[in-house]
């Protein structure tokens, strides 16, 4: 005997259907042509950057010069560019006059090496970042080194980024010159430390745009020392001052065995500092007085 069920579930399957030919290739001229005109803009910046240095591949005008008219046409432009970057870097340290000058001349020497730098430096920013050292030098001559300058003539945007970023978070022990990047403290252990909930005792400057890859970039370029520094052991009855990121801080140790622990710059970091313009940093300043306030009476 053969039963069938009224409520066989019906299945409808459904068959995609494939684009018209005529579509399938008018999406492919498009997509062809895009990738045509992407090329073209492509070659249009390189050949634009080159032009900038004297190359030039496409014009037949170009091409129908001799090689050594090439090279010397290319040597001229060069030369122009040279000498106008000079020109901007001069209009930059004339706008940064400082009024506090000595009547002491600067180096020859340094002034000529500084001029075969400057006249490469072509980014605006730069510029102006190289006019201001040229004012301050002529102000107060000996302030940078030649090697300073060679450091900062290899700096990217994004190193120079980076370091205003570090610069921003400095510190300043009262009485000395040396800009450091305070990260926190150490204690040596004792038998209440080990009850204690704080077992951490320094800030991660990550969350305050200086992440480590960071901190490791300005080592390489020798801006910073290479590693974490931990001052003397500070006396439980003296104070210390500090100028933190704009913010004015004093601290004695609540107990011996305490010291600092800090990031410190480098002789060529701490005369590039002197260029840059500071920004408070409140957020920093809070962070950091939290993780002190726990080894030291602050003020």
């Amino acid at each position: 005997m053969k039963i069938e069920s009224n409520n066989s579930a019906k299945i409808a399957i459904v068959k995609s259907t494939p684009p018209p030919p005529e579509s399938v290739s008018a999406q492919a001229a498009k997509t062809k042509t895009e990738s045509k005109v992407t090329r073209k803009s492509s070659q249009q910046r390189i050949s634009k950057w080159f032009s900038q240095a004297g190359v030039r591949v496409n014009s037949s005008q170009h091409q129908t010069l001799s090689l050594a008219e090439r090279s010397a046409l290319k040597e001229s432009i060069l030369a122009q560019r040279k000498l106008r970057n000079l020109e901007k870097i001069l209009g930059r340290a004339l706008d940064f006059c400082l009024d506090e000058g000595k009547e002491e001349d600067i180096d020859a020497d340094w002034f000529f090496s500084f001029v075969n730098m400057a006249e490469q430096i072509y980014s605006p920013a730069m510029q102006e970042l190289w006019g201001k050292i040229f004012a301050v030098e002529t102000a107060r001559p000996g302030s940078f080194s030649l090697k300073t300058l060679g450091l900062l003539k290899q700096l990217t945007q994004k190193d120079a980024q980076i370091f205003r970023n570090a610069v921003n978070l400095t510190s300043r022990h009262k009485g000395e010159s040396t800009p450091k990047l305070l990260l926190g403290y150490y204690q040596k252990p004792n038998v209440w430390s080990f009850f204690s909930s704080h077992k951490e005792h320094q800030l991660n400057l990550a969350e305050f745009a200086l992440g480590y890859p960071d901190i490791l970039s300005l080592m390489d370029l020798g801006l910073i020392h290479h590693s974490e520094i931990e001052s003397g052991e500070l006396p439980v009855d003296k104070t210390y001052e500090w100028r933190c990121a704009g913010h004015a801080i004093e601290l004695s140790a609540k107990r011996p065995g305490t010291t600092l622990v800090y990031y410190k710059f480098t002789t060529t970091g701490a005369e590039l500092c002197k260029l840059v313009t500071r920004q408070k940093q409140d957020v920093y300043v809070k962070s950091l007085k939290n993780i002190l306030g726990r080894a030291f009476k602050l003020r």
